[in-house]
């Protein structure tokens, strides 16, 4: 049997934090184009589940992936990076 693949971690900022145990954290990404090669940014919003509501707005998190533990949240806080 193989090993269980590891889950996605990403780091983010949070953007919301008034809903309980839950976290909005949006994350930024920069790449460049593949034929122009100009730089492209873009970012993305997840909600997180905070099971200690220690995240505030502005903090930079990380974030890993986990079972759906409601309609939108996907993700959960792993560590708080800087506050």
């Amino acid at each position: 049997m193989e090993a269980r693949a590891r889950r996605k971690e990403k780091v983010g900022t949070v953007v919301s934090d008034s809903m309980d145990k839950t976290i909005v954290v949006r994350i930024d990404r920069i790449a460049k184009h593949a034929m122009y090669n100009k730089i492209m940014s873009g970012s993305s919003k997840v909600m997180a589940h905070d099971e200690k509501k220690e995240a505030k707005v502005g903090d930079k998190v990380k974030i890993e992936e986990t079972r759906p533990l409601s309609k939108n949240k996907r993700w959960r806080l792993v560590e708080i990076v800087k506050n």
